[in-house]
Order: structure tokens, then C-alpha cells, then sequence
């Protein structure tokens, strides 16, 4: 009888965990079923002897078209005139790239998706994230809080607790301003850190951990949270994720720590695998990036190139990094046929924040007056 019961209870278990409504294929259902009964360990060394034998390559040139074709920059307003329109960010300087023989394009910012009084507030760019693997490509997006607003949505199964008062999918009238939309953290139980919205507490908040901050204004930040559970009037949500990765301009020292649950649940920080970061540059704009092959050194150099001057990592591993860009035409919806992925080998597709999700990711949305 007690066989009976226990065989009960995890084929009720792990058949609602592959049934589960979230995108996700069975495959990668049963991992995060795995992960959240007991089974880390395991993964840990089923990833590690999974990354060892599987090293991205080193030296090569990326696919054609991997490097985002700037020949036909669009122009804008703010790059015309800086000082017109709404209020606004200067249009960011290239990034310098990490080879000495760059491509054409590499690390030449683009502006992309909806404008604010035909201002972009998000611009994009692609390069090679070391001198040594030449053949990766990763994505770097800025964006300017002055024109565009953050919003930290739930997904079906992390935080958990719902329902919540923004919650995915992205729904029509969401779609009317949506600019782009980006993986957040680790699984809350992976996170080591805490999350809060509209005046909620999902996980409590810990000190010290790196939080990606949104403010009653729409606008965001990524600081090192100070102020325990008194979270402050002004702030609508908290997401915290490991240790910052940039502090006041530099690299921090943990990004070479040994221990392996530093920076990931399962796999180390030297690891090359697929990651994401977010950080905020000193004038205010928020900066992400992600790509395959990084080590969490490799991810904070390439925000820091970007300019960060605070930042974090976010979540890590193919099926879970991805940035979405749209272009709707003027005045429409932001939908998957006008998405488009930062790099062009991201797993997901660009539909995945419109469906059911999983996880809880950043909407960004451009402000009143958009075109």
C-alpha cells in the first residue's frame, strides 16, 4: 500500500508537471521537475560533464547575417537633434568590440521598435562577446527610462502565489505600447534573493543580494538591496538574483569564485553557457545583455563595455535567455509576426511572453505620445 501511495503521488506529480500548460517541451519539463524535488546534485554533474565535453568552439566567424546589418541605420530625432522632443537619454556611443578585427556592424548600436515622439528608446547591438570564441555572437540592448516604463510580470510558476495585478501572457491592450520583453532571474528556490510587487511579498527580500528596482515612475535601476523588508513607498517591484556582478564601475571580485552555487544553481561561474545580465549605466539607461559561451566574467565585460555601472545576472542556460524586439506598424500591436530575437540563435521564439510562461520576465513599454 505505502508503494502504491508513493507511486501515486509522483505520477500525479510529475504527469501534471509534463502536462503543464507553459511552453516548455517535455524534456525540459521533466528537468525543472527533477530540480524541484531534490534531484539539483544530479543535474549539477549531469551539466558539468554535459558542458566539459560540449566547449564552444574557439576561432571561426559567426554565420552571415549573425551581426546585425547596420548599413540601413534608421535615423531618429534624437540622433538629428538631441535636444528636441520629449525628455531623453543621448544616443549611446558604439561599444568598442573585444576582437581587433571587427565585423561590419559589430557593437554599432541600431535603434529598434516603437518611437515616443519619434524618439527610440531602445537601440540594439551584436558582437562577438571575447577575442577567443570568434564564431559566438551575443546581444546588448539599451534602453532609455525617460521614454520607456519597466514592468516585472508573473509567470504561471515563479513567483508563485498568484494571481498577480501584471501577470503573463501579454495581453491586447499591453501590446498597444510593448517595446521589447526580456527573461528575468533564477527560479525564486535558485534566486537567493526575494520578490516583491504591487505591495506583495512573494519571497522575502535579502539584503545585500542584486535587485533589478521598478519605481512608481516606470522607471528602473540594479542596486544592492539595503533596506531589508521596509520596501519604500516609491518602489512597485524587487526582483533579486545572486550577488552584483558590477559595483561602482568594476568587475567585483565573485565572479571568480570557485563555488559553483555563486552563480548558478547547477553550473559555475567559468562555465560557458548560455546567460543574461541587466545593469544600469551612470546616466540612467538600462543595459542587458546575453549570449552563448559566457562565463559570468565574460557577461559583467560585456555589460561593462556597455557601460553598466551597476549590474547582475540574470537567468542562465539556452532555454531560459531570451530578448524579444518589435516593430508593429504605426500605431499597431506588438505581436510574434513583428518580433524579433536579440541573437539570432535564441532558443525561444518571440510568441513566448504572449502564451502561457513559466517564469516571471521585464516588459518594456514605451510612454504616452508613442508613434
Amino acid at each position: 500500500m505505502v508503494a502504491l501511495i508513493l507511486l501515486g503521488s509522483f505520477t500525479w506529480s510529475f504527469g501534471t508537471a509534463l502536462t503543464a500548460n507553459n511552453q516548455q517541451s517535455e524534456a525540459l519539463k521533466a528537468v525543472e521537475w527533477l530540480r524541484g524535488h531534490g534531484g539539483g546534485q544530479f543535474l549539477r554533474v549531469a551539466e558539468d560533464v554535459w558542458y566539459t565535453w560540449h566547449q564552444p568552439p574557439k576561432g571561426g566567424t559567426p554565420p552571415k547575417g549573425a551581426i546585425l546589418d547596420t548599413s540601413a541605420t534608421k535615423t531618429t530625432t534624437a540622433a538629428a537633434s538631441p535636444a528636441s522632443g520629449p525628455p531623453h537619454l543621448p544616443t549611446p556611443a558604439n561599444v568598442v568590440p573585444f576582437v581587433s578585427n571587427p565585423l561590419p556592424g559589430e557593437g554599432v548600436w541600431q535603434p529598434e521598435g516603437r518611437t515616443v515622439s519619434g524618439l527610440h528608446g531602445l537601440y540594439v547591438t551584436t558582437m562577438r562577446p571575447d577575442p577567443v570564441h570568434t564564431s559566438l555572437v551575443a546581444g546588448l540592448a539599451w534602453m532609455d527610462p525617460k521614454l520607456l516604463s519597466f514592468t516585472l510580470f508573473a509567470g504561471g510558476a515563479e513567483p508563485g502565489g498568484g494571481p498577480w495585478p501584471n501577470m503573463g501572457p501579454v495581453n491586447p491592450s499591453q501590446a498597444s505600447s510593448l517595446v521589447a520583453a526580456f527573461n528575468s532571474g533564477f527560479r525564486m528556490v535558485d534566486a537567493r534573493g526575494g520578490y516583491y510587487s504591487n505591495g506583495r511579498m512573494a519571497d522575502p527580500l535579502v539584503n545585500g543580494q542584486a535587485s533589478f528596482v521598478i519605481y512608481s515612475n516606470g522607471t528602473a535601476d540594479v542596486i544592492s538591496w539595503k533596506d531589508g523588508q521596509n520596501v519604500p513607498s516609491n518602489v512597485v517591484s524587487v526582483r533579486q538574483n545572486l550577488s552584483m556582478i558590477i559595483n561602482n564601475g568594476k568587475i567585483t571580485p565573485g565572479v571568480n569564485s570557485p563555488n559553483y552555487k555563486q552563480w548558478g544553481a547547477t553550473v559555475g561561474n567559468s562555465v560557458l553557457v548560455w546567460r543574461s545580465g541587466v545593469g544600469v549605466t551612470s546616466n540612467g539607461a538600462i543595459v542587458y545583455a546575453a549570449g552563448p559561451g559566457l562565463s559570468v566574467q565574460s557577461l559583467a565585460a560585456l555589460l561593462q563595455r556597455a557601460g553598466a555601472v551597476r549590474a547582475m545576472e540574470m537567468d542562465i542556460n539556452s532555454a531560459w535567455v531570451d530578448y524579444f524586439y518589435f516593430n508593429p506598424p504605426a500605431g499597431g500591436l506588438a505581436a510574434p509576426s513583428n518580433g524579433t530575437r536579440l541573437v539570432y540563435n535564441m532558443e525561444r521564439p518571440p510568441q513566448r511572453y504572449f502564451e502561457g510562461t513559466a517564469r516571471d520576465f521585464i516588459g518594456v513599454f514605451a510612454r504616452p505620445s508613442s508613434g
